[in-house]
């Protein structure tokens, strides 16, 4: 696995704390945002960015196609091998 430079592990602590505000601010249903409609967009935005460049930093290094993974996914892959595989005629 490819390590995660400097940039790469700033916009994944953006992303994060970012996120982390989000839901702490975000209130039950019914009730008013605290946040204004333009400062939760300027958060959509910069959210929008991060993502953006860390697909961008991702595509550079080869690893394009990743996907989240939530904390009690398992974190193994299973390979199976194509190539042993027999073609059937109809």
């Amino acid at each position: 696995m490819t390590e995660l430079t400097k940039e790469q592990e700033i916009l994944i602590a953006m992303r994060k704390t970012l996120t982390s505000i989000v839901r702490d601010v975000t209130p039950p249903p019914g009730m008013r945002h605290p946040l204004s409609d333009g400062t939760i967009q300027e958060v959509r935005e910069c959210l929008g960015m991060i993502a953006a460049r860390e697909k961008e930093l991702a595509d550079e290094q080869g690893r394009g196609g990743e996907r989240p993974r939530y904390a009690d996914e398992p974190q193994t892959v299973q390979l199976v091998p194509l190539d042993g595989l027999k073609r059937r005629d109809n």
